[in-house]
């Protein structure tokens, strides 16, 4: 999906849209969630399905090697971290993760980790660059049509809080399959 914002002033920070949008439906099946935990929270990661745990000796050694923190902040999509090692993954990971728009979700060592998980596949991530267009995955070609325009009024009902003028500030909405020709769709203006 694309929306096109119009009347956005870019120049202003508080003005750029950079939000995670948790969707009804999961877009993506293979979405991959990293936890960097310790202890009892590292080990609920790994039965609740959990693609990759990095434990606290490891984040030591990452912090050193710059090729292997970019392996694996190539290699997944969302990061989780207990609370107490934020500080830990901030001088480790902070430079590389930072500018991917990667940081963490801290969550205290008590947390449900397996629900965090779960959140974490469903999310979404919208992000304005240098031009006033969104883009993000809201499904594939073989979900139902409901769930699709479930994860598009997510997304749009998303935008229109974050936006100043609202609903006035979309200019199109357009889907778009993989190969597919993009197809504009009517919104409200």
């Amino acid at each position: 999906m694309q929306v096109k914002l119009k009347d956005i002033d870019l120049k202003k920070p508080e003005t750029r849209i950079q939000e995670m949008v948790e969707l009804p439906d999961p877009a993506d099946k293979n979405v991959k969630v990293a936890v960097i935990a310790g202890g009892d929270l590292a080990t609920r990661a790994k039965e609740a399905g959990a693609d990759v745990v990095i434990g606290k000796d490891v984040l030591d050694k990452i912090g050193k090697d710059k090729k292997e923190a970019r392996k694996i902040a190539n290699g997944s999509d969302y990061f989780v971290a207990e609370a107490p090692l934020m500080p830990l993954v901030g001088r480790s990971l902070g430079q590389i993760l930072g500018p991917r728009g990667k940081m963490p979700l801290p969550v205290p060592p008590t947390a449900p980790i397996g629900d965090v998980i779960q959140r974490q596949r469903r999310n979404v991530r919208i992000r304005m660059k240098d031009q006033p267009v969104l883009q993000c995955k809201i499904g594939t070609e073989d979900m139902p049509n409901d769930a699709i325009v479930r994860n598009i009024q997510a997304v749009l009902a998303r935008i229109e809080a974050k936006a100043e003028k609202g609903p006035k500030n979309i200019s199109w909405v357009r889907l778009k399959a993989s190969m597919g020709p993009p197809v504009k769709i009517s919104y409200r203006e």
